[in-house]
């Protein structure tokens, strides 16, 4: 009998899992580079979703949901700065932690911290420190949500 698969663009979703740390969008152009950072998040107790770029992120945004998104810089279609300003002109994702995992010029940082990103994370970096920068933004996210700022989705 012989094996048949399917190929095709597919959004790459995370079992929802109970007790997860948290929500992780992870947005990168280069397939490795996005199962890399999926696993090692996995790994911690993060439930992840991926996108490939940023104009994917932006569809997918409002239907995943999460507490985080980390960004490349260098995407097809729409880069990882643009969504971030993106982002942050949306009233619905404005409040959302970004951080961004690239090989940024100080240019770019500049930017990103002018568009309002809230971490960066040097490429190639490692995984404990994406983890730490990770877990960071969802903890302040949880805490300004239980002090007032706008509150998380109330999935549970």
């Amino acid at each position: 009998m012989a094996k048949t698969r399917t190929r095709g663009l597919r959004r790459t979703y995370s079992r929802v899992v109970p007790g997860t740390s948290g929500r992780v969008l992870v947005v990168d152009d280069n397939k490795v580079i996005r199962q890399l950072i999926k696993v090692n998040l996995e790994l911690e107790g993060f439930e992840v979703v991926t996108a490939s770029d940023g104009a994917e992120c932006l569809d997918v945004v409002h239907e995943v949901d999460p507490d985080v998104i980390t960004l490349d810089v260098v995407m097809p279609r729409l880069d990882g700065l643009r969504t971030a300003a993106q982002l942050r002109a949306d009233p619905r994702t404005r409040h959302l932690p970004v951080a961004i995992v690239s090989a940024c010029t100080q240019h770019e940082v500049e930017v990103g911290i002018d568009t309002g990103v809230d971490a960066f994370v040097a490429k190639p970096f490692e995984p404990a420190e994406l983890v730490r920068v990770v877990r960071m933004l969802v903890e302040r996210r949880d805490r300004e949500g239980r002090e007032g700022a706008p509150a998380g989705r109330g999935r549970g």
